[in-house]
């Protein structure tokens, strides 16, 4: 019996030990963009002539990351009022109906459905694009991307540039199509900082 109560408080302090000396698991993490090193740009050909190059000027959102399982979320809120092309009458020109809408559409948004890894870093995030109104699925394809503590906040962050295409004629926005292309390249340069 005094055998079994010491095999007993043996495996007992065993198992404590195992627990206090396991490393922790990751839990996710949150990071909110960093709204002035964010900035999602668009471009199109342009009657054959040129690749245009516009961006908007204010966007906000947050980012869930858990690294060690995996898994992520993407929650992207675009003001499309603050469409940046560089020159202020063709800024509210694409405001209008036929283009960006925003007056009645004053945001887009991107919420992600799936991150896909490769190794420790994400590679792709697929996800649901809304704008005007229109919500169609479409896949971020990661370049880049960085989490370490920031020099100057002090606190953990991340960095990320991706891209993806979509057709202005599914968005409700097709018009001067094909002339002026259909197909539009999104790209996004992303910073967050860890809440």
């Amino acid at each position: 019996m005094k055998k079994l109560t010491a095999l007993s408080a043996a495996l007992t302090l065993t198992a404590m030990t195992a627990l206090t000396t396991a490393p922790a698991l990751a839990a996710p993490e949150t990071y909110v963009l960093d709204g002035t090193h964010t900035y999602p740009r668009f471009s199109y050909n342009h009657l054959g002539y040129s690749t245009q190059l516009s961006r908007f000027n204010k966007t906000t959102g947050k980012i869930v990351l858990d690294q060690a399982a995996k898994t992520g979320e993407v929650d992207i809120v675009i003001d499309t009022q603050s469409v940046d092309t560089g020159y202020a009458t063709f800024d509210e020109h694409i405001q209008g109906e036929d283009f960006l809408d925003t007056a009645k559409y004053p945001t887009a948004t991107f919420k992600s459905t799936k991150v896909v890894f490769e190794g420790d870093k994400p590679v792709k995030v697929e996800g649901n694009l809304t704008f005007k109104g229109v919500t169609k699925p479409v896949t971020l394809t990661v370049t880049s991307f960085q989490a370490m503590p920031h020099p100057m906040f002090k606190k953990d962050a991340i960095g990320a540039n991706a891209h993806t295409v979509v057709k202005r004629t599914e968005f409700n926005a097709g018009k001067y199509a094909p002339n002026v292309s259909d197909e539009v390249r999104i790209d996004i340069a992303v910073e967050a900082i860890k809440e």
